[in-house]
């Protein structure tokens, strides 16, 4: 769509206040609605001067108080300008509600595509120039992690105490009260979650982490490298290694006792093993990584007791399950809790 309205953006007044705040763009612009990006209201803006951008608020409706944070990503994209980390041009931020009622914030338009699926992948990255991008996937987020947040400007983006316990909480919290909505509950999660608090290693320097570092959220350039790391929202300071740790989950290994899904972006020929990319990540950072298989078990943790949560808002009739896999999401949970078992047994 294009032109005449954007959804949640009123469009006059979006183009004034660029007039005045964005000296390298000329409205009026021809709007674009972009998909992805976790329902976020995402469009491209061409101008008259035939320069192209980005502009992004949150959806419309009541949020949750730390949902789609648009401040959050803005001060991420500005404060690593100037860093190795590829982010998209930071163009311009508007809090002032009197605009459009939300904050929003307008960045450059990159030049690449994020790859969701092994469709996606095989359709972009041919397989002589998979290595090429895993290694660039590997290096970035190797360098994101080796900014120092208090010389980016970025010290106070979150607490500084324990990631990982902090996390555990969190997502135990989540689990104990889905069980009933959900009539699922593994005693593996419990045991689990007492085994991380136990083991809890020492966090080391803190380091800005993504949170959702994946190719779903990175912008794949033709020559298939990353071009950009987009959707900054629930990015905070924390332990690096649960950041990598959650990057190499979609990784397979020939060690791994259940195949990857099929549909995994990562599940093609001429992709690097998951140990191999965190040699290289161990290189570039210098970072022990003996005890990865705790983070690897966390993440896996983590990731049932999210989709445990999905389940049971299905089951308690608070999303629609039309067209949705029930079955598979439940399969999802035992799945991960398995890897997240495995991951442990190997420390």
């Amino acid at each position: 769509m294009s032109n005449e309205t954007a959804e949640g953006y009123d469009i006059a007044a979006v183009e004034t206040w660029v007039k005045h705040n964005v000296s390298r763009l000329n409205p009026p612009f021809t709007w674009t609605r972009l998909e992805g990006g976790h329902s976020n209201l995402t469009y491209r803006i061409d101008d008259s001067n035939n320069q192209s951008a980005v502009i992004r608020r949150p959806p419309q409706g009541q949020l949750l108080p730390k949902a789609h944070d648009m401040g959050r990503e803005w001060s991420l994209i500005s404060a690593l300008q100037e860093t190795p980390v590829p982010v998209p041009a930071a163009y311009g931020f508007c809090e002032d509600p009197e605009v459009i009622g939300a904050w929003f914030y307008i960045m450059g338009l990159v030049d690449g595509r994020p790859l969701y699926n092994s469709d996606e992948t095989s359709a972009w990255v041919p397989e002589e120039r998979r290595t090429i991008l895993a290694h660039s996937y590997i290096d970035v987020l190797a360098d994101l992690h080796r900014v120092d947040p208090d010389e980016a400007g970025l010290g106070s983006l979150g607490k500084r105490d324990s990631y990982v316990a902090r996390q555990l909480k969190t997502w135990y919290r989540s689990w104990t009260s889905s069980v009933e909505a959900a009539q699922l509950d593994d005693p593996r999660a419990h045991d689990l979650q007492k085994f991380f608090l136990d083991n809890l290693p020492d966090q080391g320097p803190i380091r800005v982490v993504h949170g959702d570092y994946g190719f779903h959220n990175c912008l794949i350039a033709e020559n298939s490298t990353v071009a950009a790391v987009v959707d900054w929202e629930i990015s905070t300071l924390g332990d690096p290694l649960a950041d990598l740790a959650y990057a190499l989950n979609q990784w397979s290994d020939p060690t791994d006792s259940t195949p990857p899904a099929p549909e995994s972006a990562t599940n093609l020929p001429g992709f690097p093993s998951r140990t191999e990319l965190a040699e290289r990540y161990a290189n570039r950072t210098g970072r022990d990584l003996s005890n990865i298989d705790y983070y690897i078990g966390f993440n896996r943790w983590k990731s049932a007791c999210i989709v445990h949560g999905v389940y049971a808002r299905y089951l308690e009739g608070k999303k629609s399950t039309e067209g949705i896999d029930l079955p598979g999401l439940k399969n999802r949970i035992e799945l991960s809790l398995n890897s997240a078992e495995q991951a442990v047994n190997r420390l």
